[in-house]
């Protein structure tokens, strides 16, 4: 994320919130499992791949044999994936995974990544308060999302409620406000929230 982690990271700490980040192998499945609900805001920012007509989530962690065996009923249920060489997981092993009262810690996710509308519900039924998500396809190379996450994190380390974070930083889009060529279309970022609206920090 560049120097959007450098800002992000800014705004929780004036937020009064210890920062931890995660890369890479790090993330595992294990960590996703037992370890979210230790955490008040969640941002993940992966993406995804498709294999037999499902859609993956990268997690982070290499996948091996010792893994495979760990997560065979997973893998035997198309829930999880290792063909990209790191592990993927679909929506339906949210799911299957995550139940009521696991995320109750949780007030804020952020799920920067293509189609994370899919999952955004389980962790909302699994007990989070307010989950930020994608319900389209991203680039992530791009930065237009790693943007507008920023642009939210900020409103809300200025007191606004997720509602108007999230909607002041899509609206110059909405509006056609933002600036940009007249021959353009107009575009909507593909960027909403399920849960709390007037969640604040």
């Amino acid at each position: 994320m560049g120097q959007y982690a450098t800002d992000i990271t800014y705004y929780l700490t004036h937020m009064g919130y210890q920062v931890t980040m995660l890369t890479d192998t790090n993330v595992t499945v294990d960590f996703l499992l037992t370890q979210l609900n230790n955490y008040s805001i969640i941002i993940w920012r992966t993406n995804t791949y498709t294999w037999k007509h499902v859609e993956y989530w990268y997690v982070g962690q290499l996948a091996n044999s010792a893994v495979e065996t760990q997560y065979a009923s997973d893998f035997l249920q198309g829930w999880m994936n290792g063909n990209a060489g790191v592990l993927g997981i679909s929506a339906a092993f949210f799911g299957g995974h995550f139940t009521s009262g696991m995320l109750s810690n949780v007030k804020l996710m952020i799920l920067i990544s293509s189609d994370s509308d899919a999952f955004a519900e389980f962790f909302v039924n699994a007990g989070a308060t307010t989950v930020i998500f994608a319900n389209g396809g991203i680039d992530l190379a791009y930065g237009e999302i790693d943007d507008l996450t920023n642009e939210v994190v900020a409103g809300l380390s200025m007191g606004q409620t997720v509602y108007n974070a999230v909607f002041n930083a899509v609206s110059p889009f909405i509006q056609n406000t933002n600036p940009e060529d007249p021959l353009d279309s107009s575009y909507s970022p593909p960027f909403w929230f399920q849960g709390d609206g007037t969640l604040t920090f």
